[in-house]
């Protein structure tokens, strides 16, 4: 998709299929259906107004306004702008001390040892900073949150922050403690480019699995040229179950069961 924006088609997206090898719970499936949209001349911040009003637009097609309405009784106000906090500053909230970019990688183990927050390592700084989230965060994010600027060294395809050092312009958004869509500005410099999948290449050689592929004709197509541009991808499933307060098995038509004969 992001080459088509490099052949010039300015606002691409796609409803696609994924198939991801991890395990099952309530709110993951390892198949699943996904939006992608990218938007030439746009940013994160683009994309987060376009997430929001695409959610509000289902929710008011289904309920007549912004307030999702679940068959338990609960409901989720989806109306108006909607929060965005820096990851830093809530990582900071959660352990009781500043943690910023440039927090030693001691400091993070010292903070996650604390927490019973187990670090794997060969993490960089920044994945231990998202598992203090994810472990002491995510959970209180109930009403709908952009979670803003994430670590540098944890997103290999998004545009470095345009003001501040070792951040990069990324959000996830959270609804009742589950991410429910993620969202860049591009990563569109090729040099900058090739130096973070060498770097993700490295990762994988030492056994990470979830770090990015080499990809050189996508490499190529940077050299062409691509135009400043916001990505976002929002898991149909997710934004399903945000609606409906049902768990994804509820929301896939044919889900990952195990056999009858087991």
């Amino acid at each position: 998709l992001k080459r088509c924006i490099v052949g010039g088609l300015e606002r691409v997206f796609e409803i696609n299929r994924n198939f991801r090898n991890e395990g099952a719970d309530s709110t993951h499936s390892p198949e699943f259906a996904m939006l992608e949209a990218y938007q030439a001349y746009a940013d994160y911040q683009v994309m987060a107004r376009l997430t929001r009003e695409l959610t509000q637009e289902c929710c008011a097609a289904l309920f007549g306004d912004h307030v999702a309405r679940h068959n338990d009784g609960t409901e989720i106000d989806l109306s108006g702008e909607w929060r965005q906090v820096p990851l830093y500053a809530l990582v900071s909230d959660a352990v009781g001390e500043e943690v910023t970019p440039g927090t030693p990688l001691e400091t993070l183990c010292a903070l996650a040892e604390r927490h019973d927050v187990r670090v794997d390592p060969a993490w960089v700084p920044g994945k231990v900073v998202e598992e203090l989230f994810e472990a002491l965060v995510q959970d209180t994010l109930q009403e709908p949150t952009f979670v803003v600027d994430y670590p540098v060294d944890t997103s290999p395809l998004t545009r470095a922050h345009r003001s501040q050092p070792g951040l990069a312009e990324k959000w996830d958004l959270y609804i009742a403690g589950v991410e429910r869509a993620t969202a860049y500005s591009e990563l569109v410099d090729p040099v900058a480019q090739r130096e973070r999948l060498v770097a993700q290449a490295v990762l994988a050689a030492k056994g990470d699995p979830e770090a990015m592929a080499f990809d050189e004709d996508f490499l190529e197509a940077l050299e062409y040229g691509m135009p400043p541009t916001g990505g976002m991808g929002m898991g149909m499933d997710r934004l399903m179950m945000t609606l409906t307060g049902l768990g994804i098995r509820e929301t896939i038509l044919f889900p990952l069961v195990r056999p009858l004969s087991s």
